[in-house]
């Protein structure tokens, strides 16, 4: 399903994915160059909707910003304004009469990662997966995120490895690290992108609260 998500003053195109009941809702921020068009990222979603999860792919640039950044690259970067694009994504999710009762996770892939995780910090989010991504560029968003978040990381990516073990050791909220072995960034190795769907998928399903748990009131068992 086609969306418009409103994002400050520019309109944002996204796909919406929703399954028979769903048990939460996965929004997707994608990495500096990608677009909700990405495969790697569609291919995970379309695991995750088979596992029971509505998802949503959106674009975090318009197309004018997309044309522009081809030359420029000046947004790529930018993950103060990727996080707050993504937190108005994540509000409208909460705020929707369709979606609102649904516990919501976000994926984020190379900068989109750090863009999830400051935007986790603001937003209703109740886990995050980051894929290769870099959250050292969340900077000191790092030590306010509570929600649950695992780190996938290819073993042969090693540069990025070593930036998402500096950043786990910043973080206080329950952390994970899955490391892909023999995996490069673009987890193109045979098997690489069905092991990051495998983990992913069971780090949502272990961590993000069902509808009727997240509408039990306090005190109730």
């Amino acid at each position: 399903m086609h969306v418009l998500l409103r994002a400050g003053p520019v309109d944002l195109e996204g796909d919406l994915t929703l399954p028979s009941s769903p048990r939460g809702i996965i929004v997707f921020a994608h990495g500096s160059g990608s677009s909700r068009a990405s495969p790697r990222n569609r291919a995970v979603a379309s695991a995750l909707v088979g596992a029971g999860f509505a998802t949503l792919l959106f674009d975090l640039l318009t197309a004018e910003e997309e044309r522009l950044e081809r030359f420029t690259r000046h947004l790529r970067f930018d993950i103060r304004l990727l996080a707050e694009r993504l937190g108005h994504a994540v509000d409208q999710v909460a705020h929707d009469p369709q979606l609102g009762s649904l516990s919501i996770g976000l994926f984020g892939a190379s900068t989109g990662a750090a863009a999830a995780l400051v935007a986790a910090t603001t937003a209703r989010v109740d886990a995050v997966v980051s894929r290769g991504g870099r959250p050292d560029l969340a900077g000191t968003a790092l030590r306010q995120v509570r929600c649950p978040t695992l780190l996938i990381v290819g073993g042969a990516d090693t540069e990025v490895l070593e930036l998402n073990r500096r950043a786990m050791q910043q973080m206080t909220a329950p952390t994970a690290l899955h490391v892909v072995p023999n995996a490069t960034h673009l987890f193109e190795e045979p098997g690489a992108l069905a092991e990051v769907t495998s983990v992913a998928t069971e780090w949502f399903r272990r961590q993000l609260p069902t509808a009727a748990a997240r509408e039990q009131p306090a005190g109730r068992p």
